[in-house]
């Protein structure tokens, strides 16, 4: 049997239900930007001193909100 096999039964007697489980909460997703993007994102963030998640949020609003109004 290999490490990557699965087990013909497993023993959850000590298990305790939703012991990890959060209901309000958020996942930070990765998003992998091509290099021209990241170049282009990372400069407007440091010219104005912010980090680039925010010029990426900002962006993408800005996309969605000019969706909005061509639609």
């Amino acid at each position: 049997m290999n490490d990557n096999d699965m087990k013909e039964e497993y023993d959850f007697t000590g298990a305790e239900r939703g012991k990890f489980y959060v209901p309000d909460a958020e996942f930070q997703i990765p998003i992998y930007l091509e290099s021209e993007s990241l170049s282009f994102v990372e400069e407007i963030a440091r010219r104005k001193g912010i980090g680039i998640s925010v010029v990426v949020n900002d962006l993408i609003k800005a996309g969605r909100d000019l969706a909005r109004h061509i639609q």
